[in-house]
């Protein structure tokens, strides 16, 4: 296959203190899943499970609103697969508390 045929799209991953974005070269059809197996960013955080790992496009969670899931999610040239940790706290969970705790100080 000639590089003409193939597309670039990048893989990122986060921690708090650190990030990486690998660049990789796919053929067209290629999927999100596939492009995050390819780019070996696994290497780079062997704590990431790519079975398990939610992932995004630029910010848009893959499986939900019309995003197709990672496994079947085909990437046109450009496009950025965001590897997402997983959350210590349940964001609903956590404005609840914050709300009775606001609550509890009007008085």
């Amino acid at each position: 296959m000639a590089d003409l045929d193939l597309i670039t799209v990048e893989v990122a991953y986060a921690l708090p203190d650190r990030q990486k974005i690998i660049e990789v070269l796919v053929e067209p059809g290629t999927t999100a899943f596939q492009a995050a197996e390819r780019s070996g960013i696994v290497k780079e955080f062997p704590e990431i499970d790519l079975d398990t790992a939610k992932m995004g496009l630029f910010g848009q969670a893959m499986g939900v609103k019309g995003l197709k899931p990672p496994r079947e999610h085909e990437l046109q040239s450009g496009d950025r697969v965001e590897i997402y940790r997983p959350l210590k706290a349940d964001p609903k969970e956590v404005r609840r508390r914050r709300a009775e705790k606001a609550k509890g100080t009007e008085k």
